[in-house]
């Protein structure tokens, strides 16, 4: 493209010099006054933003949004594909100041591997996904081709708010669409930013602004406000359960990204030594953010002893009973159960994503520096292995035989069908497990991020789309499939 590495580097550095003054704030300064009368499009603000794609609200960004697509529509495939380009370029070019600023509003996860999941997302395919299928016959031909939708409401989680926000523009304009997105509240700034540069470069080659839009201050009135708006045909949940609940009731196509709790399975003929380097790979991602990341491990008991061994020999530090009993009351809620039901647990927020030596401290237990997992022995109904618990501690259950443990692996993946690992030499075993737990990505001997192409093959998605059935999010699942038929001409044989 005509935008070289000098100009970007010149568009960002604008864009962080503006946000400068925000650093310690909740949200970025309003860019123009705010009028007298509120405003009435569900965002509760009174002012309606719009600088380079940031808009307080929602009717502002959706209209903004659907103009910039239409005029997008215009420049065809390749059009799209200068915009992936530069997206792809800015990301991987600013990784290590984005990561920071993200690492610095969010304070989760690690910083290295915040830098990392930017510089990787080079990887998310684009328009080449969408090539067209053609059908010729005696009765003439028919082609089916891939449309947009127009506008997509997105939503953002604040575990990987610029890599998540990245991934998406990159499918979703690779299909033709333009995006409003509703970040996590804990992550909007960084989210801002990173829209504010995108349309920066993009305006500067292609003369387009807001292709991408976010809202600034999101809240649970603007997501409503993204889920009822008429100019918003599709919407795209990466969050929580409730979030993803309110989506696919609220009328419209919803893809969503469910909960996962992935398992690995461990028996008696894995290469030990390599299954313990994989799952501290993988599950110490990020501090475990990973919604695909190891977050329990079932070892057939003849070898338990050993991988445990394996385990402590790769880098990861073993607590005893007291010490996992102590870390258990800091990293869950109980809420006790109204009625005479039963108690709910919940994961302390405060603990997600937090560094190994943090969850150490609150289990009484100390460990070697630069630690990347912790791990204990537990059994099959403790809080660490039945919940989704995103934090760098790996429950180890001991299992008397290869179906016990796939049983177990496949009761404590709870049916979400997302993500699970088997460490073995046995494929009668792989074959086994595989149809068991009818998973989205199910990965054999390797790290749970070779399923999305990182140390295996493939390509990389940040939305695996499990609870509507999409499962690994291409530009393929933001579009519709329009069919265009000639009968009984354009057949040339």
């Amino acid at each position: 493209m005509n935008l070289d590495q000098a100009q970007l580097k010149v568009i960002v550095e604008s864009v962080v010099a503006r946000l400068a003054s925000a650093q310690g704030q909740q949200a970025p300064a309003p860019t123009a006054p705010a009028p007298a009368a509120k405003a009435s499009c569900g965002c509760g603000s009174s002012s309606s933003g719009g600088e380079r794609g940031v808009f307080t609200c929602v009717e502002k960004a959706a209209q903004a949004a659907n103009d910039a697509h239409l005029k997008m529509k215009k420049l065809g495939v390749a059009g799209r594909a200068k915009v992936i380009e530069i997206v792809k370029s800015l990301a991987v070019g600013n990784a290590e100041a984005w990561g920071k600023f993200e690492m610095e509003e969010t304070k989760i996860g690690r910083l290295d591997h915040k830098i990392g999941k930017l510089l990787i997302t080079k990887n998310v395919p684009g328009t080449e996904w969408l090539q067209p299928y053609a059908m010729s016959g005696d009765g003439g031909i028919t082609l089916e081709e891939y449309a947009p939708f127009g506008v997509i409401g997105a939503i953002l989680p604040v575990t990987h708010s610029v890599p998540t926000l990245t991934g998406n523009v990159i499918n979703m304009v690779a299909a033709g669409n333009s995006i409003v997105f509703n970040p996590h509240p804990g992550g909007a700034r960084s989210a801002a930013m990173a829209v504010r540069a995108y349309n920066e470069a993009i305006v500067h080659e292609l003369g387009i602004d807001n292709i991408i839009t976010t809202i600034e201050s999101p809240t649970l009135e603007s997501f409503d406000a993204i889920c009822k708006n008429p100019l918003i045909p599709l919407l795209a949940i990466t969050g929580g359960p409730a979030v993803v609940g309110a989506a696919m009731k609220s009328g419209k196509r919803a893809i969503c990204a469910g909960p996962g709790n992935p398992v690995v399975v461990v028996d008696q003929t894995a290469d030990l030594a390599k299954a313990a380097r994989s799952i501290i790979e993988g599950g110490a991602f990020d501090n475990n953010l990973l919604c695909i990341g190891e977050k329990v491990v079932f070892v057939i008991g003849s070898v338990f002893n050993r991988f445990c061994e394996e385990l402590t020999k790769a880098g990861a530090a073993r607590i005893n009973a007291q010490q996992l009993e102590k870390l258990t009351a800091a990293a869950f809620n109980i809420t006790p159960g109204t009625g005479g039901g039963c108690a709910h647990a919940s994961v302390n927020r405060a603990l997600v994503g937090a560094d190994p030596s943090k969850l150490a401290e609150y289990a009484g237990a100390t460990i070697p520096n630069g630690t990347q997992l912790l791990f204990a022995e537990t059994d099959a109904d403790h809080l660490f292995v039945q919940e989704e618990q995103m934090m760098p501690m790996m429950p180890i259950v001991s299992c008397p035989d290869f179906e016990t443990a796939v049983r177990l692996a496949k009761q404590a993946e709870h049916n979400y069908r997302h993500s699970a690992i088997i460490h073995t030499l046995d494929v009668n075993h792989m074959t086994y497990m595989a149809k068991e737990m009818d998973t989205t990505i199910f990965v054999k001997n390797g790290a749970s991020v070779a399923g999305l192409g990182l140390g295996g093959e493939g390509y990389l998605s940040y939305s695996i789309a499990t609870t509507t059935g999409e499962g690994i999010t291409t530009p393929k699942t933001f579009t519709r499939i329009r069919r265009c038929v000639l009968v009984e001409n354009l057949r040339i044989i």
